[in-house]
């Protein structure tokens, strides 16, 4: 009886943050105007499909990045000393304690064609280059913001690998590049599925980032979502219907990557 009375304030948090919200969005993205019910916001969202999959396409680019640069810096620190790690990882989370449109905003100081980026390179004979207002300059952004949530998930799993696994693995003749992708790589693949999911997720629903590294010709399904609510063209029975269909595509996205950490589990035990 404790436990359950316990969990009744989590169970109202959940009612009325998530429940009531989620049934909020559902509701208006079945309905007209007139609180009818109707499809019709559901289909106008195959017009934005472009701009769906030009999200989609932009957070894996940043995604991938992130992965690649976060798993060997994540790696190198959890095999330091504990007085080392805990400075790296301070240092990792150093920016994330600065306000989130302070950051964007710096570079957008950085990569404006007047901007510190393109002074620098004019000093040797280089530029000036068209940084702001690209596609690249978004990824940029979402690498930047975002890399903190790759990186902690995975060095927070490497830690937990005993250096004895690893040095049984060389006595059994495991060359280096053995070791990494038949241990290490394996056990770390829970990291690499959290670091994916927590970059994916707020990478395809951005709009800050695009709006102020994008400009307005890189329009993302999160500035469509943000115009919707907020913007002239109000329609929050598409901006839901919208809404909806997204969280439906970052579902199936989070069950694919499931899916590769329960198959790596099975193998484990099988072994």
């Amino acid at each position: 009886m404790r436990s359950k009375a316990a969990s009744i304030p989590y169970l109202i948090w959940m009612v009325l943050f998530t429940v009531i919200p989620l049934g909020l969005v559902v509701f208006f993205a079945f309905t007209d105007t007139s609180g009818n019910f109707t499809i019709a916001n559901i289909s106008q969202v195959g017009q934005y499909m472009p701009v769906l999959m030009r999200s989609i396409w932009l957070s894996l680019i940043a995604t991938v990045i992130c992965l690649v640069v976060a798993y060997p810096l994540a790696y190198i620190m959890s095999r330091r000393k504990s007085y080392q790690q805990r400075t790296l990882l301070m240092l990792v989370m150093l920016p994330m304690w600065m306000n989130f449109l302070l950051r964007t905003y710096a570079w957008m100081t950085l990569l404006e064609r007047n901007g510190v980026i393109n002074r620098l390179l004019g000093l040797i004979g280089l530029g000036p280059f068209e940084m702001i207002n690209t596609q690249g300059a978004v990824v940029l952004g979402m690498v930047y913001n975002y890399l903190p949530f790759m990186i902690i998930p995975l060095y927070t799993i490497m830690t937990k690998i005993d250096n004895s696994v690893i040095e049984a693995a060389q006595d059994l003749g495991a060359n280096t590049g053995n070791v990494f992708a038949r241990v290490i790589i394996p056990l770390s693949v829970p990291g690499i599925t959290t670091g994916i999911t927590m970059v994916f997720v707020p990478a395809v629903s951005t709009f800050i980032i695009s709006r102020m590294l994008g400009g307005g010709s890189n329009l993302l399904i999160g500035d469509l979502i943000d115009m919707q609510f907020l913007g002239a063209a109000y329609n929050p029975n598409l901006g839901s219907a919208i809404s909806l269909v997204l969280m439906v595509v970052i579902l199936i996205c989070m069950s694919v990557t499931n899916q590769f950490d329960s198959s790596e589990g099975r193998e484990e035990m099988m072994v």
